[in-house]
């Protein structure tokens, strides 16, 4: 029921704000009478608030239309590539000037963004940081009550069987970002594709504030998952989506939940963030408010999870840790395969941590290397960003500064298979 409880508080608040959002423009607008009140800068303020407030957020564009490569400002394309049930795999297509066609050529790399209740378009800043030297690619992860029951449901195997499909689909010669919850099903998918001799295996892997191993340094997303038992969390978190949608019936992990659990991490952070916002409007600061405007309209964009693949995670991943124990088994291709990440020996792999990271702590990320023990030394790589927390190693300006140069170092390092030149020698 508390689907539909939130739907009907959805078609309250949302005529309220709608209401809240005129007002607030008749408080300024100078061929309105009230603009010339007094304190109406505040009141229009205040109504603003409210309506950011009470308002329905939307999954937000990349907007992403150019780049620059080489002091030429080069237009920039996004287009779908792939399109399945749960997930489209979109490219950032580079209309490249014949002046920059030799740069056709720059490292493809795919970006498996988080399936954990925001969208794609979180990573939109690491899209924009790599574009000027990559040919990219993301999955853009579709709202599960968007998706018809008849498609039937979404394990976490399917996010391993859909990791396989685009990295053949863009392989050999591809480099994969997997930034946070993605890094667990894409190092199992390398696993297995290195399992089966699969020819298409990528070049490298860079993984980022992700939980390969929750028992190092758990934070208090780790401990809600090992204080609650799996049945607690399918009937306390599992709802059902309303008929009204396309994925009406389907069982989910709503959106709206996990966006509460963010706020409740850092509750007085967000009340601050918002007091200053209506602080920002009443000074007149317009650039401050518009900063506001974007980060919460992304952070307040969310999208409900598949329950399958939502329970699958906090049972395989938080709770029974079955990766980093090599007790993963996994339903691939018509056969039950084990994980087995040290028959991984020809990728690269890079991975970040954030030394502030609250959602995945410190050496989770890192435990990948004790994971792929036969990948060669020179070859594997690892950073902890100073200062930076979780949204830092991949957005803002550590990320554009401190991260982003080294990673892009790493790829071009690494643009041809790990053994290759040594053959090459010998013969």
């Amino acid at each position: 029921m508390l689907y539909q409880v939130r739907e009907m508080q959805r078609s309250v608040l949302i005529p309220f704000s709608d209401w809240a959002n005129s007002m607030s423009k008749l408080y300024v607008n100078p061929y309105s009478p009230l603009s010339f009140l007094p304190f109406a800068t505040r009141i229009s303020a205040g109504f603003d608030l409210l309506h950011r407030l009470g308002k329905e957020y939307e999954k937000p564009e990349f907007g992403i239309k150019s780049t620059e490569i080489d002091g030429h400002e080069v237009t920039v394309a996004e287009r779908i590539e792939i399109s399945k049930p749960f997930c489209r795999l979109l490219k950032f297509e580079r209309l490249l000037p014949r002046a920059l066609a030799e740069r056709d050529s720059d490292p493809t790399v795919l970006v498996f963004a988080p399936l954990s209740g925001h969208h794609a378009t979180l990573l939109r800043d690491t899209v924009r940081g790599l574009l000027p030297d990559h040919n990219v690619y993301i999955t853009d992860w579709i709202d599960a009550r968007m998706v018809p029951v008849t498609h039937g449901p979404f394990h976490l195997h399917d996010y391993i069987a859909y990791a396989v499909e685009f990295i053949r689909h863009l392989g050999p010669d591809v480099h994969l970002m997997s930034v946070c919850q993605p890094t667990v099903p894409v190092l199992a998918a390398v696993s297995l594709m290195a399992t089966t001799e699969d020819p298409k295996l990528p070049l490298s892997m860079t993984m980022m504030g992700g939980p390969i191993d929750t028992r190092m340094s758990p934070t208090e997303v780790n401990n809600l998952a090992t204080n609650h038992t799996h049945s607690w969390f399918e009937r306390n978190v599992i709802y059902t989506v309303p008929q009204k949608y396309p994925g009406g019936g389907r069982r989910v992990y709503p959106g709206f939940l996990q966006h509460a659990g963010f706020v409740a991490m850092n509750p007085d952070r967000h009340a601050t963030s918002h007091w200053d916002y209506y602080l920002n409007l009443v000074r007149g600061d317009l650039d401050d408010a518009e900063g506001h405007r974007k980060f919460y309209d992304e952070y307040n964009a969310v999208l409900d999870l598949p329950a399958e693949y939502y329970l699958d995670t906090i049972k395989t991943v938080f709770q029974e840790h079955l990766l980093p124990q090599g007790k993963w088994d996994v339903e691939f291709e018509g056969r039950t395969l084990r994980v087995a990440p040290e028959d991984i020996r020809t990728v690269a792999l890079f991975t970040v941590e954030g030394e502030l990271d609250d959602i995945s702590g410190s050496g989770q990320t890192r435990a990948a290397h004790k994971l792929c023990a036969n990948i060669p030394e020179k070859h594997q790589q690892h950073l902890t960003a100073p200062g930076a927390g979780h949204y830092g190693i991949f957005s803002g300006r550590r990320w554009r500064e401190m991260i982003y140069p080294q990673v892009r170092d790493f790829i071009r390092a690494h643009r041809t298979r790990i053994g290759v030149r040594r053959l090459n020698a010998a013969a």
